[in-house]
């Protein structure tokens, strides 16, 4: 049997008809040669991923953009805050040193009022107290 016959028995180098035309390995006619559609699936998966990229890119630098805006927003609310907590002490001293102020020209002004009204509180602390 001769090894260069196909299966129906003819031979596409001797001339013979052609079972599959569209198949260049077997000699037949092919519109786009093999490496010419390899390039054009390269070059559209290229161009497919360049596309790609480039809306992830957008969306990237859209979504950086909201995330430094927020930041510097919590920074700004953060500073704000630390501000008022650190003024915080020096406030509670200024009304420590009201009161005590108060007070004191209190009890100068009526010292025996003062000391019947710590003893009348004392008292009912005391009464209190027991129960």
């Amino acid at each position: 049997m001769d090894r260069t016959s196909t299966l129906s028995g003819t031979n596409p180098a001797a001339g013979g008809a052609n079972p599959m035309p569209g198949n260049p390995a077997l000699g037949g006619a092919n519109p786009m040669p093999g490496s010419a559609r390899v390039e054009n699936a390269a070059m559209t998966a290229h161009q497919t991923v360049d596309k790609v990229a480039d809306k992830a890119t957008a969306q990237v630098d859209r979504l950086s953009g909201s995330a430094h805006r927020a930041v510097n927003s919590a920074a700004d609310v953060a500073t704000s805050a630390a501000e008022w907590a650190s003024s915080l002490p020096q406030q509670a001293k200024e009304v420590q040193t009201r009161v005590t102020e108060a007070a004191c020209t209190s009890i100068r002004a009526h010292p025996l009022t003062t000391v019947a009204g710590a003893l009348v509180v004392g008292y009912l602390l005391g009464r209190l107290a027991r129960l």
